[in-house]
């Protein structure tokens, strides 16, 4: 279901989210970095254009409120809620893993914490395995097509070709969010709720409307549930909550 998030009162909560570091680039890339590392399905187990059903139709009240929003939040640009956009964006130079490491207490990193950091990682190369068919078997336009108002990362050519339904790296954010929620309930409230924002980010940063946030959400939960019987997966998971049960490095800079 659409949130309620179409009001100016809306734009003003979303820009009151934690802010980047101050340092946080630009230009940050999608990823993933050169990596040896694989996903943990070897094909795809679930079927993410039944899951989620089609995009709202452009010309429906949800296709309508998704282009308000949109355009709304633009305003956005240069707040500190935009800095924690680009932040967010950035999911395999780090900065997208500090601020979850923020909510957990534990610098998630690869020499501390390898197993997780491996784990998370090899989770988001799922996220493609599973969210690219959806994407592909609805085609939806990203909202930055064909109108020059700003966003948080440079455009470039893959935007005009990868689809906005669903949104990958919301898949991403709320799947991190409910697998670390499981290694560390006490820190749940603030592991989710930095999941919530990073999806969000998303549709900050102007590079997917909040229906691709939310069809993410629901796909990377039902990717997480399906991951929980993969034996790879279950072992690595009880390895990183060994790891951050004992970790004592403290990110800095949250």
């Amino acid at each position: 279901m659409l949130r309620s998030l179409l009001t100016a009162a809306t734009i003003c909560a979303l820009s009151a989210c934690a802010t980047a570091p101050s340092d946080t680039p630009d230009d940050v890339s999608m990823g993933p970095r050169a990596t040896q590392l694989t996903g943990y399905f070897a094909s795809n187990p679930l079927d993410g254009k039944a899951i989620l059903g089609p995009p709202p139709a452009p010309d429906s009240a949800h296709g309508k409120a998704d282009r308000t929003l949109y355009d709304e939040t633009r305003a956005l640009e240069g707040t500190a809620r935009w800095k924690t956009a680009i932040q967010d964006n950035d999911l395999w130079g780090g900065g997208a893993i500090k601020r979850f490491s923020c909510a957990l207490g534990v610098d998630i990193n690869a020499t501390q914490t390898p197993a997780a950091w491996r784990m998370l990682h090899r989770m988001e190369l799922d996220v493609r395995t599973i969210g690219t068919p959806a994407k592909d078997a609805y085609g939806r336009p990203r909202p930055v097509i064909g109108n020059d108002k700003p966003i948080c990362v440079p455009r470039e050519d893959w935007m005009k070709t990868n689809s906005s339904y669903p949104s990958g790296h919301a898949m991403t954010a709320w799947s991190w969010a409910l697998v670390l929620s499981e290694a560390a309930p006490a820190r749940a409230d603030a592991l989710l709720t930095v999941g919530r924002e990073s999806g969000e980010s998303r549709m900050i940063c102007g590079v997917h409307f909040i229906s691709d946030v939310e069809a993410g959400r629901t796909l990377g939960a039902a990717m997480v549930a399906r991951l929980h019987a993969d034996p790879a997966f279950a072992a690595d998971l009880a390895r990183a909550n060994r790891e951050m049960a004992t970790a004592r490095v403290k990110p800095q800079g949250c």
